[in-house]
């Protein structure tokens, strides 16, 4: 007789707020879960495979869990990776083959909004639950944050941090050390994202160059950044909007003058202010993706005039990391 089980969970994405590429060179950062998520549910199947189905992005796949590959059914090979995440998951749950896994999308793919992390993330509860295996939140990130190095050769902890214990966090000089921030009140923020994407580690890269060929240049607006990070930790517990869109406007000038600003990101930007944001700026590594914009009580005048060229939504601070959408008695 077939199980009936079936597990639901889900995770958030998250945002940077303040402290991109500094981060990078011990710089603070300042991110927060968003209330974007991912939804992985996991049931039981008669045949000995497991398949997995994103149909958000019409990928799917069979996997191989004992020997590790997967079988792509429908998708390109560039979305391959994103089956390697949840292969890798299920295995750190200690999952055997014979499940379906279906994944939903609730925010979009690489818009640097961590959505490898809250995939991976959700798949580890909810198939820790399937496997009736007790894990802690501490476990879970452990876990997720080893997926990802795994996959990508190279992760910071932020992502997976936030996707599993939700809020907004503060990266110091220690990247093991995620502090957690008490932020009164709600964070209104808008999102806006293009279709170009900028490649991480050829910009990070672009970066690197640009400090060795001139560090009396580009160490001090570094330091700049980490100024940034250090007010908008104090801005952000006291609620100082002026402050906080102050901090966000000098941020991504800062960015910008390290070379990883685009037009189409600088359009949304100044297109957001110009809508009422208090503050706006790029968010991740740059070149292409995904801005920010602060802008208490005019979160849909700033939506709507990014809409008309680009695509935006409003967010807030998801409190709540990943959790179990039905819990088995």
């Amino acid at each position: 007789m077939l199980d009936s089980r079936k597990v639901t969970a889900s995770a958030p994405g998250k945002t940077i707020l303040f402290g991109e590429h500094s981060v990078v060179y011990g710089k603070p950062a300042i991110a927060a879960a968003v209330d974007k998520r991912v939804y992985v549910t996991i049931s039981p199947r008669e045949d000995h495979l497991t398949h997995v189905k994103i149909g958000d992005l019409g990928v799917s796949g069979f996997l191989d869990l004992k020997n590790q590959s997967i079988e792509l059914e429908n998708g390109s090979e560039m979305q391959r990776g994103i089956l390697e995440y949840v292969m890798k998951a299920l295995i750190k749950a200690e999952t055997v083959d014979s499940v379906d896994v279906d994944v939903r999308l609730d925010l979009p793919i690489g818009a640097g909004l961590g959505s490898s992390a809250a995939i991976t993330v959700a798949t580890i509860m909810a198939a820790a639950s399937f496997n009736q295996i007790a894990l802690t939140n501490e476990s879970i990130a452990n876990l997720a944050h080893q997926v990802e190095l795994d996959v990508q050769g190279a992760a910071s902890p932020i992502d997976t941090s936030l996707s599993t214990h939700g809020g907004v966090i503060y990266l110091s000089k220690n990247p093991q050390k995620l502090v957690k921030l008490e932020i009164s009140g709600e964070l209104p923020i808008v999102i806006g994202y293009t279709s170009t994407r900028g490649n991480t580690g050829e910009l990070v890269e672009l970066v690197r160059q640009k400090k060795e060929a001139r560090p009396e240049v580009i160490n001090p607006i570094l330091d700049s950044m980490e100024a940034v990070a250090n007010g908008a930790r104090q801005a952000l517990i006291k609620g100082d909007h002026k402050t906080i869109g102050l901090l966000m406007n000098i941020n991504h000038g800062l960015l910008d003058a390290i070379g990883v600003n685009t037009e189409e990101l600088s359009k949304m930007v100044f297109t957001a202010r110009n809508n009422g944001a208090m503050g706006s700026k790029l968010t991740g590594a740059g070149g292409g993706g995904s801005m920010i914009a602060y802008c208490p009580g005019r979160e849909e005048e700033v939506v709507s005039s990014i809409n008309q060229f680009e695509r935006a939504f409003k967010i807030n601070v998801a409190q709540n990391g990943v959790r179990l959408e039905n819990p088995q008695e």
